[in-house]
C-alpha cells in the first residue's frame, strides 16, 4: 500500500476515535454519568500535557542537534513549578474557582478591578504570542506529510493545501467541541479526555520509537552511548545565560500560556489533584525527553547531510522501513500538534468573545440591551468565528515565515511573547500594591520590546525594513533591535528577553508604586492576594424588585431560561423562599454576577448588572468615581495624620537622642581626664619609686620592700584598668565564650561577698536571707560571680552612710530569678540614673574608685547570659536588681 493512502486511513481513522472519545465523554458529562476516572488525577495530570507539543515531540530531537543538551531546558522550567512552586499553583486554582475564572485574561481583569482594557490588552498579546506556536503545530504537521509523501513517488504533495486543510479540520473539531456550552469556566469533559487519550498516545509513540532505535538500530544501551559520545551532542557546551533564560522561559510558558491556564486552572476539577500532579507530571516529562539524545544521535549516523533533524523521529523508522513504526510516530506528532492547537484555540475564542466582542457588541447597544438581546447566540458565534481566525492567523503565520524555521526557535518566539504576562500575574498573586495602571504600563513595554527584538526580526519579509535591522530605528545604533541600548554581542533570545522582562518588571513596579488603586481594586485585592483566607463578600450592589425582573430577563438571555430560573429559584430559597422573585440583596447579585462571569467574562458580567442594578440618576463608573476620589481624601488625609504623628514622636526622640549624647560627651571628656589621671598617677608612682632603687645603693631592705611593694600595687591597679577595657571590648564584640556549668546561688554568692570585701580598709555589712537564696542555677558562674563582684564593690565604695549596710534577696517570679542588692546610702541622682550603665559614666567623679566601666561590664555580661541588670528607683538608697531567665527549682 502507498505510504500516503496509509497515512490517510490511519490519520482519518484516528480523528474519527478522537471525535467518538470526546462525543461520547460530553455525551455522559451532560446525563450526569461521568465515570469517576473522568474527575480523577491521572485525567488531570495527562491533560497537562499540551504543555509537549510537536515542539517536544518532534523538535527537541533537532533542538538537540542543534544545540546539545540545551534542549532539556523546555523540560526543566515546567518541572521546577510543578515541584517547586504548586503551592502557587493551587493559589492559582483556588482564585479561578472561587472567581468563576474563565481565562487568564479573565483572571487580571478581575484582579485589578474589572478592568476589560486591561484583559483585551492580555487577549491581544496572547493572541499575537501564540500565532507562532499554532504555526509551529501546522508547520510539523506539513513537515511530517512531506516526508511520507516523499517516500510514495506516485502521489504528489501540496504543502499549502496540508496546512490549510489540517487547520480546518482543528477548527471544526475546537468548534463542536469547545463552544457546546456557554459557561466557559465548566469542564468541557470531550476535550479533555480527548487530550488525555492524545497524551498517552504521544508518550506510546516516541518511547517506541526510542526503544526501536536503542535496542534495534543501535544494539544496546552501551552501543548508544558511544556513538553519542561520538556525535556532536556528546560534546559538553553551556551557556549559561541560554540555559537559564530558556529555562525561565519554559516556567513562565508554563504558567502563562492560555491552553496551560485552561486545562490547569478552569479545567481543574479539584485542587488536590496538583499534589498528585506535581511530581507525576515532571515524570512524564522525563520520559517524553529520555529517548530524545539517542535518537538524535543515531540519526546525525544514519540519515544524509542536510536531512530535517526536526523530523527524524519520523525519517529514522522510515528509513529503517519501519513503516508501522512511523505511522505510530506521526499519529504521535499529530496528537502533540492537535490538543495543543484545540485547547489553545478554545482558550483564545473565550478571552477574545469575553473580552473584545463582547464590550465592544455592549457599547454598540441601548442602555436597557442587555435585557433585549439574545447574548448567549452573540457569544457562542463570536467564539465560534474567533476559533476559525485564530486558525487563519497560524495559516498565514506559517507562510510569512516561510515554514523553514526551526520548530525550537519558533515555541522560543512564543514563549516570549505570553511570558510577559508573568509580571502582573505574580504581583497580582501577591502584592496588595499592584494596580491596574502599573500592570497595564508593564505589558504594553514589554510587549512593545519584545515585538520590536524578536517577533518581527523573526518574521522578516519585509514587516521590519533591513535598514533598521542594520541601522537602528531613526538610524540610531543603540536601537538595533539585536542590539538594543548598545547591548551588543550577547544572545538574541537572551537579549530580547532580558531587556522586555526586565523593563516590563521595573515599569510595572514604579507605576503601581506611582498610582493608587481604585475602590474596586481594594475590594478585589483581598480576594486574590489572600484568597485562602477570605471568601468573596459582597461588592455593594443594590438593586429594586423591578430591576430584579430586568435581571432575571437579562440572565435568561446569558444562561438559557432553564438554567437562569434555576439559579433564581435557588436563590430565592436561600432567602427564605418569600416572594415570586429573589430579592436584590448586595449577597445575591455577587452571586448572580459570579455566574454570569463564567459565560461573559468578570469585565462583561459586571457592567451588564451595573446598567441595571446601578440606578438611572447615577452610573456605576460615577459612583466609583466618587468613591475612587472620597477614599484617596480620606487615606491622603490620615496618612498626613500618621506622618504628623511620627514627626512628632521623631522630634521627641531626637531631643532624648539629643540630651542623651550631651550626657554622653560630658561623660567621654570626664573619662578622658580621669583615664589620663587613672594612667598618670601610677605610672608616676612606678617611675618614681623605680629611679630611686636603681639609683639610691645605701637603702635598707625594709626600704626596698616597701617600695617594690608600691610599685607592685601600682601595677595590679593598671593592670585591672586595662583589663575592664579589654573585657569590655570583648564583651561588645560578641567574642567572649561562655562556660556554662551547674551551681547553687549561696554558692556563688559567697565567692562574691568574700572576693569583693577581701582587703577593703572600709567596712560594709552584708545583709542576707539564707532562706530565700536556695536556687539552682545554669550559667556562666564566673561571669555572673563577676557581676555580683562589681555591685557588692560599688557598694562599699559609694554608699554615704554612716554604716554602711548592703541586703541582697532573691525571688522568683514568672520564670524570672531576681536578685536585689540594695544600701542604706543615699542612691544614684535622678540626672544620672539612665546613664550609671554608660561606658565611663562615674556618678561621683571626685570620689576614689575606678574608670566607670564596671556596670558597663555588668549590663553586658547580662545581655550575654540572657537576662539584664538594671536600677531600681524608689528604695531609699542604692538599689540594683539582677534578673535571669527561668531560674532553676529551690534546692534541697
Amino acid at each position: 500500500m502507498a505510504s500516503l493512502n496509509m497515512l490517510a486511513v490511519a490519520c482519518l481513522a484516528y480523528v474519527a476515535f478522537l471525535f467518538f472519545i470526546a462525543f461520547w465523554a460530553d455525551r455522559m458529562a451532560t446525563r450526569g454519568k461521568s465515570a469517576a476516572w473522568m474527575r480523577s488525577p491521572l485525567i488531570y495530570t495527562l491533560s497537562l500535557s499540551i504543555y509537549c507539543t510537536a515542539w517536544t515531540f518532534y523538535g527537541a530531537v533537532g533542538y538537540a542537534v542543534r544545540s546539545g543538551l540545551e534542549f532539556v531546558t523546555i523540560y526543566i522550567g515546567p518541572s521546577l513549578v510543578m515541584i517547586g512552586w504548586w503551592w502557587g499553583l493551587r493559589k492559582l486554582v483556588r482564585i479561578g474557582r472561587s472567581q468563576r475564572i474563565t481565562s487568564i485574561a479573565d483572571l487580571l481583569s478581575s484582579r485589578y478591578g474589572k478592568s476589560n482594557l486591561l484583559a483585551a490588552g492580555v487577549t491581544i498579546l496572547a493572541v499575537i504570542g501564540v500565532t507562532p506556536y499554532i504555526s509551529l503545530q501546522l508547520q510539523s504537521i506539513t513537515l511530517s506529510f512531506a516526508i511520507f509523501a516523499e517516500a510514495d513517488p506516485l502521489r504528489s504533495h501540496n504543502e499549502t493545501y496540508t496546512v490549510f486543510w489540517v487547520g480546518a479540520g482543528l477548527a471544526v473539531f475546537a468548534i463542536l467541541f469547545g463552544t457546546r456550552n456557554l459557561n466557559a469556566n465548566e469542564r468541557h469533559h470531550g476535550v479533555v479526555t480527548a487530550v488525555a487519550l492524545e497524551a498517552i498516545v504521544k508518550l506510546a509513540a516516541l518511547l517506541a520509537v526510542g526503544v526501536f532505535v536503542v535496542w534495534g538500530v543501535a544494539g544496546g544501551v552501551a552501543e548508544t552511548l558511544q556513538r553519542i559520545d561520538a556525535s556532536q551532542i556528546g560534546q559538553w557546551n553551556v551557556d549559561g545565560s541560554r540555559w537559564a533564560t530558556i529555562t525561565f522561559l519554559a516556567a513562565a510558558a508554563f504558567v502563562c500560556l492560555p491552553r496551560m491556564f485552561q486545562v490547569m486552572v478552569v479545567e481543574n476539577e479539584d485542587e488536590r489533584h496538583l499534589r498528585i500532579a506535581s511530581w507525576a507530571f515532571p515524570l512524564y516529562l522525563l520520559l517524553m525527553s529520555m529517548f530524545v539524545v539517542p535518537i538524535a544521535a543515531v540519526g546525525l549516523e544514519l540519515l544524509p547531510a542536510g536531512a530535517n533533524p526536526d523530523m527524524f523521529v519520523l525519517t529514522v523508522p522510515l528509513q529503517q522501513g519501519q513503516k508501522g513504526l512511523a505511522v505510530l510516530s506521526f499519529l504521535g506528532g499529530f496528537s502533540s500538534a492537535t490538543s495543543m492547537v484545540i485547547v489553545a484555540a478554545m482558550a483564545l475564542s473565550t478571552m477574545v468573545s469575553n473580552h473584545i466582542v463582547m464590550p465592544v457588541w455592549l457599547r454598540l447597544q441601548s442602555r436597557r440591551a442587555s435585557v433585549s438581546g439574545d447574548v448567549r447566540d452573540v457569544v457562542l458565534l463570536s467564539r465560534r468565528v474567533s476559533i476559525a481566525v485564530i486558525m487563519l492567523l497560524g495559516y498565514f503565520y506559517y507562510h510569512l515565515s516561510g515554514g523553514a524555521a526551526a520548530l525550537a526557535a519558533i515555541g522560543l518566539t512564543s514563549f516570549a511573547g505570553v511570558a510577559q504576562i508573568l509580571p502582573a500575574l505574580v504581583g497580582g498573586l501577591f502584592w496588595r500594591g499592584a494596580t491596574r495602571s502599573g500592570a497595564l504600563a508593564g505589558l504594553s513595554v514589554g510587549f512593545a520590546i519584545w515585538l520590536y527584538t524578536m517577533l518581527l526580526p523573526a518574521l522578516g519579509g519585509g514587516l521590519l525594513p533591513e535598514q533598521i535591522l542594520r541601522d537602528g530605528l531613526f538610524g540610531l545604533s543603540w536601537l538595533r533591535p539585536e542590539a538594543l541600548f548598545g547591548i551588543e554581542g550577547m544572545d538574541p533570545t537572551v537579549h530580547a528577553v532580558m531587556w522586555s522582562m526586565s523593563l516590563n518588571a521595573l515599569v510595572f513596579c514604579l507605576v503601581s508604586l506611582m498610582s493608587f488603586p481604585s475602590p474596586l481594586e481594594r475590594l478585589q485585592v483581598a480576594q486574590y492576594v489572600n484568597v485562602f483566607d477570605h471568601s468573596a463578600g459582597p461588592r455593594g450592589w443594590t438593586g429594586s424588585v423591578a430591576q430584579c425582573e430586568d435581571l432575571m430577563i437579562m440572565s435568561q438571555r446569558i444562561l438559557g431560561a432553564s438554567e437562569a430560573q434555576a439559579f433564581f429559584q435557588r436563590e430565592r430559597m436561600r432567602q427564605g423562599g418569600r416572594g415570586p422573585l429573589p430579592e436584590p440583596t448586595p449577597a445575591f447579585l455577587e452571586r448572580l454576577e459570579r455566574e454570569l462571569s463564567a459565560s461573559i467574562g468578570g469585565a462583561a458580567a459586571h457592567a451588564m448588572i451595573g446598567q441595571i442594578a446601578g440606578g438611572s440618576s447615577v452610573s456605576v463608573a460615577d459612583l466609583l468615581a466618587v468613591a475612587d476620589e472620597t477614599a484617596q481624601m480620606l487615606e491622603y488625609s490620615s496618612r498626613l495624620e500618621a506622618q504628623s504623628a511620627k514627626l512628632t514622636a521623631t522630634a521627641r526622640k531626637l531631643q532624648e537622642t539629643n540630651e542623651k549624647l550631651t550626657q554622653i560627651s560630658e561623660q567621654k571628656d570626664a573619662f578622658l581626664s580621669q583615664v589620663s589621671h587613672e594612667l598618670r598617677t601610677p605610672m608616676t608612682s612606678i617611675r618614681a619609686f623605680s629611679e630611686i632603687l636603681r639609683d639610691d645603693g645605701q637603702l635598707s631592705m625594709q626600704d626596698q620592700r616597701r617600695y617594690a611593694g608600691i610599685i607592685h600595687d601600682e601595677t595590679l591597679r593598671l593592670t585591672r584598668l586595662l583589663n575592664d577595657l579589654l573585657d569590655l571590648s570583648v564583651l561588645e564584640n560578641g567574642q567572649v565564650s561562655l562556660n556554662m556549668s551547674a551551681g547553687t546561688l549561696p554558692d556563688v554568692l559567697d565567692h562574691a561577698v568574700s572576693a569583693a570585701l577581701a582587703g577593703s580598709d572600709r567596712p560594709l555589712k552584708v545583709r542576707r536571707n539564707p532562706a530565700t537564696e536556695g536556687f539552682r542555677l545554669s550559667s556562666d558562674l564566673d561571669r555572673l560571680a563577676q557581676v555580683f563582684i562589681n555591685l557588692i564593690a560599688n557598694a562599699q565604695k559609694y554608699c554615704d552612710a554612716e554604716e554602711p549596710e548592703l541586703s541582697i534577696s532573691a525571688t522568683a517570679s514568672n520564670g524570672w530569678l531576681q536578685i536585689d542588692f540594695t544600701d542604706n546610702g543615699s542612691g544614684v541622682p535622678a540626672e544620672f540614673q539612665q546613664m550609671i550603665f554608660e561606658k565611663f559614666s562615674r556618678v561621683s567623679p571626685e570620689r576614689a574608685g575606678g574608670a566607670g566601666l564596671g556596670l558597663a561590664i555588668c549590663r553586658e555580661v547580662m545581655q550575654r547570659l540572657g537576662g539584664n541588670v538594671s536600677y531600681l528607683p524608689g528604695y531609699g538608697g542604692g538599689a540594683f536588681r539582677v534578673s535571669l531567665p527561668a531560674a532553676g527549682e529551690k534546692a534541697a
